[in-house]
């Protein structure tokens, strides 16, 4: 997470001593100002005898810390605030780099230093979301706990999953038409949903997990197809040097009309292996139970899954994210129905920006095969599915507490028997409460 320098002009700082720059200064200060953080820094490597000269230790640190290289940019910054104490701004630049560091003692101290100048309030709100953050890694030394709450209205094309045209062509059959609920049905609806976490510490870099939510999908006038959905999770982390480790025990239940439809219970293992400052690699096996309901109970199953992941944060402006996922994994029918088990292949990448400082905006796209294990008993043809869908996210924040989401997702599943082919757009606006 990084702030961008063009924000901190919105800092008026009544006498800010840095008027006039020595040559090498202005060479950084001028680099700085064209967004090249990484040349900035390589120009203030070639003077190693300015540092200590306040002007240059000053943008020599902000280009370190800009271009992953903290410890310098923090030092360089250090030097700069031990004589320009009541600086605004570089003590922000130096939170900044405290933060990167880790040391979440020395950010908090120097952001909240800043929050009692009263900057403004768009600066507030970036300062805030650095908060938050150190909040969240403090729960590998002291108990955390949080809360949300959501409200939010929606539209769904295809509220049942069905075939976009009642007249289509299938195997054996031929030309049939399909009706009833069987053909895409569009609904508005409500979404609400709550939940909890809480995380506590048992020994150096040991913590213990546990959440619960509930979330529920009404549709106006569709009330068979309203689903409510709710799950606990809980288990072990255990962080050593640049590697995190992740045991999950999960639990969830799905209803459609308020009778149950599917409970999965599962265990999932994970490791995060930070690469360096912006880099992060992961890996995960996951193993689950699949249990229906009534006649749905042909489709009990076991569920095998693992992936890998690459996360990268770039320096540049509104600081983008790029996430990057891939995904194997097979679904075993146990009810003695390989057609309705299935080997899968998945890809997911996501690209995720903070264009100003309340906002945040999300934009993500997955593929996915599906390949069936057995020959559909009616219809005497081996399935094969090939899903896609298209999401976006923008949210705005009010408070720290409170914020607003737009979401749009669009899916399409494409199968050799049209019989499960569909596509559904989705686009729902909700109002978020969270207590951290």
């Amino acid at each position: 997470m990084h702030f961008k320098r063009r924000l901190l002009a919105f800092f008026l700082v009544a006498a800010f001593p840095l008027a006039v720059h020595a040559a090498p200064a202005d060479e950084v200060k001028a680099l700085l100002d064209q967004g090249k953080a990484a040349e900035a820094y390589a120009a203030g490597k070639k003077f190693p005898d300015e540092l200590g000269n306040p002007a240059f230790d000053f943008y020599f640190g902000v280009a370190a810390v800009d271009s992953g290289h903290a410890g310098e940019g923090v030092l360089a910054l250090e030097r700069y605030v031990a004589n320009f104490p009541d600086n605004v701004q570089a003590r922000l630049e130096l939170a900044r780099g405290y933060f990167i560091l880790g040391d979440d003692v020395r950010a908090r101290e120097e952001f909240d230093a800043v929050l009692k100048t009263n900057p403004p309030p768009n600066v507030q709100a970036n300062i805030q979301r650095f908060l938050d953050a150190i909040r969240s890694r403090e729960s590998r030394y002291q108990t955390t706990a949080g809360f949300f709450a959501e409200l939010g209205i929606g539209h769904d094309s295809n509220v049942n999953g069905g075939v976009s045209s009642a007249n289509i062509t299938l195997p054996v059959f031929g030309n049939v038409t399909i009706t009833g609920t069987g053909v895409a049905t569009a609904d508005n609806f409500t979404h609400l949903a709550f939940g909890g976490n809480i995380t506590h510490p048992v020994a150096p870099g040991v913590s213990l997990f546990g959440s619960a939510n509930w979330e529920s999908k009404l549709n106006h006038n569709d009330t068979e197809f309203d689903q409510n959905n709710y799950g606990v999770a809980g288990g072990v982390t255990y962080l050593r040097e640049k590697n995190l480790f992740r045991g999950t025990f999960t639990y969830s239940n799905l209803e459609v009309e308020n009778d149950r439809f599917r409970n999965v219970t599962g265990v999932s293992g994970e490791i995060h292996h930070q690469y360096d400052e912006l880099q992060t690699l992961s890996g995960f096996v996951q193993l689950a139970e699949l249990d229906y309901v009534g006649t749905n109970r042909v489709r009990d199953s076991r569920f095998y899954a693992l992936g890998a992941g690459y996360r990268k944060a770039f320096v540049a402006p509104y600081q983008p994210l790029l996430t990057l996922n891939l995904t194997y994994g097979r679904e075993d029918n146990i009810r003695n129905r390989p057609d309705l088990g299935r080997e899968f292949y998945g890809l997911r990448a996501a690209v995720a920006a903070t264009p100003a400082p309340k906002w945040a905006l999300s934009v993500g796209a997955t593929v996915q095969e599906s390949r069936y294990d057995g020959i559909d008993p009616l219809l005497l043809t081996l399935r094969e599915d090939l899903y896609y869908a298209a999401d976006v996210t923008a949210s705005y924040a009010f408070t720290r507490n409170v914020s607003v989401r737009g979401e749009y997702q669009y899916v399409k599943n494409d199968s050799n028997l049209a019989l499960f082919e569909y596509d559904r757009n989705l686009f729902a606006v909700k109002l978020r409460y969270e207590f951290k």
